[in-house]
């Protein structure tokens, strides 16, 4: 069963991209043409979210760099530990919502000096896998179609960060923690 997977894995992208163009072709598509002008959208849509892109970034770097991020983690990480959360994970949880290459330096970080089968490793994975970049999402998907009002979806999204970064948590203590 594995070589069958691993065997299907390995063509699958290249069937799909031999039978679209041969299916647009049967169904009389003008293929090249419409794969230029999707590409053409596309290069337009990046052009467009620069701007929002730049923007959070030069945010993310003043939160860094000015000390907001070590004087919230500070304050939280006492709290966190008398509950039985390791503070070590906490920065993690901040920087996710905001940053998926940074989030994941800093898992990469936790694990090389924890290691992948410790607690901390496992509830840092497990972190990064339950939650999302909620600001970087945000900024794309709605810079690119002009929404200036997101409304809810900050809140929302969060939270939902907020909901991950506990689950992952408490998961982890309760099926780590007790084999350990």
């Amino acid at each position: 069963m594995y070589s069958l997977v691993s065997v299907m894995s390995a063509w699958a992208i290249p069937v799909l991209i031999v039978l679209i163009p041969l299916y647009g072709v049967y169904k009389k598509v003008p293929v090249y043409e419409s794969f230029v002008e999707g590409a053409k959208d596309g290069f337009d849509t990046a052009v467009k979210i620069i701007p929002h892109l730049v923007g959070m970034m030069v945010a993310i770097s003043v939160f860094r760099a000015s000390g907001a991020m070590d004087l919230l983690i500070g304050w939280l990480k006492p709290a966190l530990e008398h509950i039985g959360v390791p503070g070590e994970v906490l920065p993690l949880a901040i920087l996710r919502p905001i940053t998926g290459s940074g989030s994941l330096a800093y898992t990469a970080d936790l694990i090389g000096q924890y290691g992948p089968d410790s607690l901390i490793g496992r509830i840092a994975s497990t972190i990064q896998g339950s939650t999302d970049t909620t600001l970087y999402v945000l900024t794309v998907y709605f810079g690119a179609v002009g929404i200036r009002n997101g409304r809810y979806a900050l809140k929302v999204g969060l939270f939902s960060d907020l909901v991950g970064f506990v689950a992952a948590v408490a998961v982890c203590l309760l099926v780590f923690a007790a084999a350990g």
